[in-house]
């Protein structure tokens, strides 16, 4: 199934690390994450990040780079099977970045930047759109019309918590509906940014994941359609966000109880059309 079809409806997870590492680390988590898709049935896309450009210190770790970055994501891609994500900070990324991954991922910071949707969109592959922080579920409707006017093969949207004060987040789980009615796209739930706790004294970002699962359980029985996870076998040495990731190990278990929270909700909302149509 492509990617294209599975932002049309059919439930799907995006994992793997904040950042890609070396060959060792990379394909040891998509190698997991393949067998994963094989014991389940649930399509999975790797995600990992050639450049963190972002990062809230000028010496923070960013990555291998655009070059050596698309080299690793080819490798991981080739191994495993598994479609390809990762993120375009730049308009002049998109055209290279489109010839390895299959979805081309906006950030949050920069939902807004008509120029790099647009050329994200242009490739012709899938884009996902990060809600930004501040912004309603409605405003990621002006997101959504840029990249399909602009030629995008199918667009998804992720809600990755909106900002309380100065270092929080919190997740408004009407956002699912609301979005997906104002946009007409897939709504992904980004279960590990979501526990980030931004804007710390020393720079970096902290996090609560042991909140992970509530979320994301919860966002699964408002109407999510995907999931977005960060996964790492060691978070506490990942180079990037490992105070928010899922240890790899907790993914197979979590998924299991996705998987009835969601045929728990679709079969409640069977009902109540049927209740409906009386």
């Amino acid at each position: 199934m492509s990617v294209d079809a599975l932002f049309d409806g059919r439930f799907f997870l995006i994992a793997g690390p904040c950042v890609l590492e070396d060959d060792a680390l990379n394909m040891r988590i998509g190698e997991a994450l393949a067998d994963l898709h094989v014991k389940t049935g649930v399509p999975i896309v790797f995600k990992a990040s050639f450049d963190k450009a972002n990062r809230s210190k000028a010496g923070a770790a960013r990555g291998p780079g655009i070059d050596a970055g698309l080299r690793l994501l080819e490798r991981v891609g080739s191994a495993t099977g598994l479609p390809l994500l990762t993120d375009v900070h730049e308009a002049q990324q998109t055209v290279a970045v489109g010839e390895v991954c299959d979805v081309l991922q906006i950030p949050a910071f920069l939902s807004r930047q008509t120029d790099l949707v647009e050329a994200a969109a242009r490739t012709g592959r899938a884009v996902n759109i990060k809600k930004g922080q501040w912004m309603a579920p409605e405003d990621m409707a002006g997101a959504v019309a840029k990249a399909r006017a602009a030629g995008a093969g199918a667009v998804a949207v992720t809600e990755r918590g909106t900002l309380l004060g100065y270092g929080d987040l919190v997740v408004d789980m009407r956002s699912f509906v609301r979005m997906r009615e104002a946009t007409a796209a897939a709504v992904i739930f980004d279960g590990t940014h979501s526990v980030q706790r931004p804007g710390r004294a020393d720079g970096a970002s902290g996090g609560d994941p042991q909140f992970i699962q509530p979320l994301v359980l919860a966002a699964m029985a408002a109407g999510a359609d995907a999931l977005f996870l960060e996964v790492h076998p060691q978070p506490e040495r990942a180079p990037s966000d490992g105070s928010n990731m899922l240890s790899l190990d907790r993914l197979p278990a979590l998924l299991d109880r996705v998987l009835d929270v969601r045929a728990a909700a679709l079969q409640e909302s069977r009902e109540s059309e049927r209740a409906g149509a009386r």
